[in-house]
């Protein structure tokens, strides 16, 4: 059986190793240039690969393809192979094929996802579970089956994963919100995205956990249509009837799936939003089988997400905060909602379809200025010209921060939430956290 993997990057090429591992004679083809540190590992491996571009006669012969999920449906490799047939799958899916006994967390979401499977995995480990960390986050799932199996794994799932996965199916799965996010990806309809999002019931059984928030706009509508098999647990923000978990007078409470409570301010993690990501995190964690007790300590201990409204420094009184990871705008809105002193906001990137207006009012109350940082700023000044703020243009981290500076005055914060993708300007989004770390703390070195 011949297997050609699409993109030479982490899921690559654990997916290549396992490939070889199964019997497969593997081939791996990247349209771009590889990095050296994985080219290194093809070639101590003595896996074939080719770079900048695909050799159709190597792409035609595959029996099986694994796909990137950087690499859309359009591109034209990918539509020649659907056109003859060819099975396309994700590394998710390719590894499922091999975890044998082992278990799943799976997490997808439009925002939130990478601070709640962090969480989850957190509180495993403390509670002594052999599991690993995979998926948008951790080490490539495959990769692990392959050399360092554990016995559960609690994996990040985007919806580029999703959409190439069929017969994966999660223990556990949790769908934390879904929000307008890479509708360039899904032909600009909401509709979609939406089932992409939902793909993450696929498969389960009357035994599994669907864990959910209630007051979603979009999945409550998707479960009426779907009627999944598994035991659902749909939490909410307040009280209400039905619902597995809440906040209620002072108090974190779960109802099922296993009967919980703590203090809200012993969270470690601040903010309506991250009060639903421990929700989740507690469920999923509860339904894995970890004692109570030690779920309550790791909602208290957990340290955060790096990149997920990080606190820089304070700098002549004004707070720095890194929430590059905020690449759409529901993920904006949460930041700022969570702001309690005067924001100079960062805003900018590559632009995914975002509709701006969701977050105009709460620009209006919380910021005192705005600075966009991307190659082209012409949609932002559209939608936030009108709001009378003064605006800065930038097309670089260091100038952007420069003018972050000149804004900002003592018991100010400057937030870096861009709504945006980072690869106009960045190489990714953890490139375009760090260099804002290191202008904030380096700048005038």
């Amino acid at each position: 059986m011949k297997l050609v993997v699409l993109g030479a990057a982490e899921s690559g090429i654990g997916a290549a190793i396992l490939a070889r591992k199964q019997g497969y004679e593997v081939f791996v083809s990247d349209n771009g240039s590889i990095r050296e540190q994985f080219k290194a590992t093809l070639e101590a491996r003595g896996l074939p690969y080719e770079e900048g571009g695909h050799t159709e006669s190597r792409l035609a012969e595959a029996d099986v393809i694994v796909k990137s999920p950087g690499i859309p449906d359009t591109a034209p490799a990918i539509q020649a192979l659907r056109s003859k047939g060819t099975p396309i799958l994700s590394e998710i899916e390719f590894a499922g094929r091999y975890l044998s006994a082992s278990r799943t967390i799976c997490i997808t979401g439009s925002n939130g996802k990478t601070t709640t499977t962090s969480l989850i995995y957190h509180i495993l480990q403390k509670a002594g579970f052999d599991v690993g960390l995979a998926g948008n986050i951790g080490h490539s799932l495959a990769l692990q089956v392959a050399e360092t199996p554990h016995e559960w794994y609690v994996v990040e799932l985007s919806s580029f994963q999703l959409d190439n996965m069929y017969d994966f199916r999660a223990d556990i799965a949790v769908l934390l919100n879904i929000t307008p996010d890479h509708l360039d990806r899904y032909d600009f309809c909401m509709q979609n995205y939406v089932e992409s999002k939902m793909r993450i019931l696929r498969n389960q059984r009357p035994e599994d956990f669907f864990i959910y928030w209630r007051g979603d706009e979009y999945i409550p509508t998707e479960l009426r249509k779907v009627r999944p098999a598994s035991r659902c647990l749909g939490f909410s923000d307040t009280c209400e009837e039905g619902s597995s978990g809440y906040a209620d007078a002072g108090t974190f409470r779960l109802a099922a799936p296993a009967d919980f409570s703590m203090p809200l301010s012993d969270l470690s993690l601040p903010g309506r939003h991250n009060l639903r990501n421990c929700l989740a995190a507690a469920s999923a964690a509860l339904a894995a089988g970890v004692p109570a007790e030690v779920v309550r300590a790791g909602l208290q201990d957990f340290p955060g997400v790096e990149h997920r409204l990080e606190r820089v420094a304070e700098v002549g009184g004004v707070l720095y905060i890194n929430d590059s990871k905020a690449t759409n705008v529901d993920a904006c809105r949460c930041a700022l909602d969570s702001m309690t002193r005067p924001t100079i906001l960062i805003l900018g990137g590559k632009d995914k379809g975002n509709d701006y207006a969701a977050i105009q009012s709460l620009v209006r109350e919380k910021c005192k200025a705005l600075v966009f940082l991307g190659a082209d700023n012409a949609k932002l000044h559209a939608c936030f010209g009108e709001t009378g703020l003064p605006i800065a243009d930038t097309h670089s981290m260091a100038a952007c921060v420069a003018a972050c500076r000149q804004f900002a005055t003592a018991g100010d914060v400057v937030l870096l939430s861009p709504c945006c993708a980072s690869f106009d300007l960045f190489r990714n989004m953890e490139d375009r956290g760090e260099q804002f770390k290191d202008c904030v703390l380096h700048g005038d070195d």
